[in-house]
């Protein structure tokens, strides 16, 4: 990035980026294609009271399915209804849809999904707060920070991963991601929590720079460990990351011992943060993605995928909670940035009612798709394929299945539809006998996402959102103006 828009992005936004995005300060004055709806201000484009805290939630990549079936585990493992579902239950948040549309495309990325609410423009999937001609727009934790309130970021992937970037950072690329961690350096935002040490590691990152080094000497709390990160003692600047790359799948991380002592969960990871910033006096924003729902999503994983969704569901629990104690000033926002191969529970067996016992065999479940297939390679036996099924899932796994799967790690398999001929895809299907959950294929979709709000400026929404209005939204809500 030129040295100008270094510049324009640390003062604010200059003027050509100010005609870009001003509009959107006034949102509630409607939107192309966009039902009107939620386009009504309250007290003439002022809320009556202002969010002095914004909580903005992300299940990465959960399609309508993925919500229902971890809201019945929830129900079948737990007894007790997800969180998200019982505020719908309750009507205890408004609730409606949101279009996530990005510059190019019907099918949204990541990057250019959280940057539509990061910095209110639909841009090229890939892109990350950034147009295709290369000019910046500032996303929405700097300018909070310019405003004197408190940022973080919490994740369970890579803390540079588009998600959180689409709120606090600017690249061409989404890949960027050392460049990424750079900025959060220079920025400063109040606590990231989450993974991706190899970011900031000098013994990894090409360039050699230690950012470890250098969050700590501006001050920050550096963690990479549970111990480490301890408990909040008031306000503290905060920087934790705890595996090289992504955080474990819920799944895998409960059953291994080393990754419960050392790697906090997403709603630990979520309370520490909440704990933390309220403790300095000020307002804050923060954002908060159970971001491995998209990932066991891709992989076709029913087990990564619903245990996931459950361990977001315990971050709503965490965020929740914090808003019960400061409703009138608190703007809470639960959310998905798209859909992704569109998981459901199917029909099973000679009736619909077979398909509860099939379902049921998930709570089995020690390990992921994930972990099986990292013990598999094209050598493997049929025997050994049979031996990992079975410790993943307590299941047998016949002969036949386990032949398909030895033909899709041997590149050998044929599917009609040529994603699902991927070895890891193969099992997902392969899965589906034994559990009843089917998925349309591993990729992202055009649905409209699940959006769901409580607090100052929720009352605007309507049944229908833009995803390009969330931007103006927050800063009316906290009565901050371009």
């Amino acid at each position: 990035m030129s040295s100008k828009k270094s510049q324009d992005l640390k003062s604010g936004f200059n003027r050509r980026d100010f005609l870009k995005v001003g509009a959107l300060t006034g949102l509630f004055a409607g939107a192309s294609g966009v039902a009107s709806a939620c386009s009504t201000p309250a007290s003439n484009g002022r809320f009556q009271g202002k969010a002095k805290y914004i909580i903005f939630m992300v299940s990465d990549g959960m399609s309508h399915g993925t919500l229902q079936m971890a809201d019945l585990m929830s129900r079948r493992q737990y007894g007790r209804a997800s969180k998200w579902i019982e505020l719908y239950e309750q009507r205890a948040v408004t609730r409606g849809l949101m279009d996530m549309t990005t510059g190019n495309s019907s099918v949204p990325d990541s990057a250019a999904a959280a940057s539509s609410w990061g910095c209110g423009q639909r841009i090229t999937n890939g892109n990350i707060n950034m147009d295709d001609d290369g000019n910046a727009f500032e996303p929405i934790l700097p300018i909070f920070k310019r405003n004197g309130r408190k940022t973080a970021l919490v994740t369970s992937a890579e803390v540079t991963h588009a998600t959180p970037a689409g709120f606090s950072a600017n690249v061409a690329r989404r890949g960027m991601q050392d460049e990424i961690a750079d900025q959060y350096l220079e920025r400063e935002f109040d606590v990231i929590l989450g993974g991706g040490s190899r970011h900031f590691d000098a013994g990894v990152r090409e360039d050699g720079r230690d950012l470890f080094a250098g969050f700590a000497e501006k001050g920050y709390k550096v963690a990479r460990t549970k111990n480490e990160l301890g408990q909040p003692n008031g306000f503290q600047r905060t920087f934790g990351v705890f595996t090289e790359r992504h955080l474990p799948y819920q799944l895998d991380h409960d059953n291994t011992p080393d990754l419960v002592r050392d790697v906090p969960t997403l709603a630990e990871l979520s309370k520490y943060a909440l704990d933390t910033l309220k403790a300095s006096g000020d307002g804050f924003i923060i954002q908060i993605e159970g971001a491995r729902v998209d990932h066991a999503a891709h992989s076709m994983d029913a087990a990564g995928l619903i245990y996931d969704q459950i361990a977001f569901d315990e971050a709503i629990r965490v965020a929740w909670d914090f808003y019960e104690r400061h409703a009138d000033e608190t703007l809470f926002v639960i959310t998905t940035d798209h859909g992704n191969a569109n998981p459901s529970l199917n029909a099973a067996g000679r009736g619909y009612n077979d398909s509860e016992p099939f379902f049921d065999r998930i709570q089995s479940f020690t390990y992921t798709n994930n972990w099986m297939m990292r013990g598999l390679n094209e050598d493997s036996s049929v025997a050994d394929i049979i031996a990992r099924f079975g410790t993943a899932t307590s299941l047998d796994l016949t002969r036949d299945h386990a032949r398909m799967l030895q033909q899709g790690l041997r590149g050998e398999f044929q599917a009609a539809y040529a994603m699902k001929a991927r070895p890891m895809n193969v099992l997902g299907d392969l899965m589906s006998n034994y559990t009843s959950v089917a998925f349309t294929g591993s990729v992202h979709t055009a649905d409209y996402v699940e959006l769901a709000a409580a607090g100052p400026g929720s009352q605007t929404l309507g049944p229908i959102t833009r995803n390009t209005d969330w931007f103006g939204l927050m800063l009316e809500a906290a009565g901050i103006e371009v």
